[in-house]
């Protein structure tokens, strides 16, 4: 399974970045880089407009029932590491 972790989508956005600044881009090279980053950006975008959301609600739900819930094990896209933790 690929990587989901926030870390991973970020590393993939300096990726994307380094590769679309690159000098030896030809003009056709360039113009499809950029669109394929409109795309990568515009999912990471909903990839992290969600992980919010999950976040939220699991901060909420804590806050009304009283339950200190270890919201580090719930979310799908914290690297396994401090889940373990």
């Amino acid at each position: 399974m690929a990587n989901t972790s926030l870390a991973a989508l970020n590393d993939m956005l300096f990726q994307q970045l380094e590769t679309i600044t690159n000098p030896d881009l030809s003009n056709e090279e360039l113009e499809a880089e950029t669109k394929r980053t409109k795309a990568v950006t515009d999912i990471a975008t909903k990839i992290v407009d969600n992980a919010k959301l999950e976040l939220d609600a699991l901060k909420f739900k804590n806050e009304v029932t009283g339950y200190s819930d270890d919201v580090s094990q719930h979310m799908f896209f914290l690297p396994e590491k401090i889940k373990k933790s």
